[in-house]
């Protein structure tokens, strides 16, 4: 799935209205039939509807949906917003049309405002504005949405929350942006609602089919996308039937200092739960005895030193290295990591944890990392990278820039972490859950990427899949373990349901 700006999403509406073709009234009229019907099957007629309308074509959406809603039996009152007498063409055909109904209580409003009693059992339809914002809202509108905000009613907004601008909102007024508890947008997510900041306004967001054309022309190019499963699906490569320990992977993991010896074992346990041959894990010796029980499948490379990676080694006759997690930031253990680093030079790269950590003390070694090194960070790391930004879309630029810059590839974990690639691209991951904000999940990540790595995948593939199965699994997991109750391991446990599911949908 793409992800397109507020700007080509206009565009992509002018090509469709041009070339299927379709008049803008019409497809407006398509629109209005997704968003009632979405509405209609949760809610129903047993609630009151309380819709609000812009001047725009976002209020000539809501004056189709209060129609289409009022023709399915329910109780339906409409106020429109038309204080300098100037609607859009076609929101003016819908004020017309809604006229003509019955069942609908429609104030138009030119001048003062009495703003109804909203209900905590009453349903909101906030049309008030759609993708062309491009300002705060003020003023009168500004108003409108403290009220709507102030209520107890469900709040339902149509495309976007009304003031939410589609891409960055760094210099927007939160207090003038109408928080839904559901959005229903159409046909491609907005940028905006995949940006953590943004969630106390977008709420619980679908996205709705109305048939648009996708030009798939240069011109309609976009940088971010979404992986979804058919994306995903394809990625997963087939095992050969004598397939074996030394065609399956053999991967190194640096990982677990003294006391840190639980990110050691969830890396290695993931990595092996992956499907890898063999995983080696260079760690110190204080670290042998709890990982031979809980990981007897794993090789151990003792480290001579105290620290817990401090000498490089040979990468003769291993296929992938991961770096980092649980190996702290000691002089002689950064010195090392950037050394291992350049050894590794033909060999597929993950850095995470204390590895970035060390970069971001050592800018000047991110020039050293190999293409496609693929780093993992959670947004503390990301900013010992790139410094600080002002909101989650100036984070997304400069991390863009930095991978384009050093053709390297950074996963930006959390909620629709985003694969950010050297190309510039971003893929946002659908899946995973509030349960995985436990510590340790990183450290799986980490092992699973690892897996991929060295069994042949690619690095684009690798992290993509990675990413994806890595969410799919604490999915998995969360369906039985609920999201207070889950752990790292439960993630880990869950990957080979994870790679059944994706498998079963590969022989579809």
């Amino acid at each position: 799935m793409k992800v397109y700006t507020a700007a080509q999403i206009r565009e992509i509406d002018a090509y469709t209205i041009e070339h299927e073709p379709i008049s803008s009234i019409n497809l407006m009229e398509r629109a209005s039939i997704a968003v009632a019907k979405e509405i209609f099957e949760r809610w129903g007629d047993s609630v009151s509807y309380k819709v609000f309308a812009g001047p725009g074509n976002n209020g000539g959406d809501a004056l189709a949906v209060s129609r289409l809603l009022a023709k399915s039996g329910c109780r339906v009152s409409v106020y429109l917003f038309n204080t300098k007498g100037n609607l859009s063409p076609d929101c003016q055909t819908n004020k017309i049309r809604l006229r003509e109904s019955r069942n609908v209580n429609f104030v138009e409003v030119t001048s003062s405002f009495a703003p109804p009693v909203l209900k905590s059992e009453d349903v909101v339809i906030d049309g008030l504005f759609g993708t062309g914002v491009n300002r705060p809202l003020s003023g009168g509108f500004a108003g409108v949405v403290k009220y709507i905000n102030s209520s107890d009613a469900t709040i339902v907004s149509i495309d976007v929350p009304s003031g939410l601008m589609c891409e960055d909102n760094e210099h927007n007024v939160a207090d003038h942006i109408v928080k839904a508890d559901y959005t229903f947008t159409f046909q491609y997510p907005k940028l905006a609602f995949f940006f953590p900041e943004n969630e106390q306004f977008v709420g619980k967001w679908s996205v709705l089919d109305i048939k648009l054309m996708d030009p798939q022309t240069e011109e309609f190019a976009t940088p971010y996308s979404v992986t979804e499963e058919a994306i995903a699906v394809p990625m997963l490569r087939k095992r050969s039937r004598f397939a074996h320990k030394g065609t399956a992977g053999n991967a190194v993991l640096v990982a677990g200092k003294k006391g840190m010896v639980g990110a050691g074992i969830l890396a290695s346990r993931a990595c092996l739960r992956s499907g890898v041959g063999k995983v080696t894990v260079r760690t110190q010796e204080c670290n042998v005895l709890p990982l031979q029980i809980a990981v007897p499948e794993a090789v151990l490379s003792i480290e001579s030193d105290e620290a817990c990676f401090s000498h490089s080694f040979p990468m003769q006759g291993f296929d992938a290295i991961a770096i980092g997690p649980g190996i702290g930031k000691e002089p002689s253990t950064a010195q090392a990591m950037i050394e291992q680093v350049k050894l590794a030079a033909n060999v597929p790269v993950v850095l995470d944890a204390d590895a970035i950590n060390i970069l971001g003390e050592h800018r000047g070694w991110i020039l050293q990392l190999p293409k496609e090194c693929i780093l993992t960070p959670h947004k503390k790391e990301l900013f010992g990278l790139i410094g600080t930004s002002v909101n989650t879309y100036d984070q997304l630029c400069k991390t863009r820039e930095l991978c384009s810059r050093q053709q390297i590839y950074i996963v930006i974990k959390g909620a629709f972490s985003a694969v950010v690639c050297p190309d510039g691209s971003v893929c946002f991951n659908p899946t995973g859950n509030q349960g995985m904000a436990t510590a340790g999940s990183g450290d799986v990540l980490t092992g699973v990427i690892l897996a991929l790595l060295a069994q042949g995948y690619d690095a684009d593939s690798a992290v993509k899949l990675g990413v994806y199965l890595h969410g799919l699994a604490g999915d998995v997991a969360s369906e039985t373990r609920g999201y207070e109750g889950l752990i790292a391991s439960d993630i880990v446990e869950s990957l080979p349901e994870a790679f059944l599911r994706l498998r079963k949908d590969k022989k579809k």
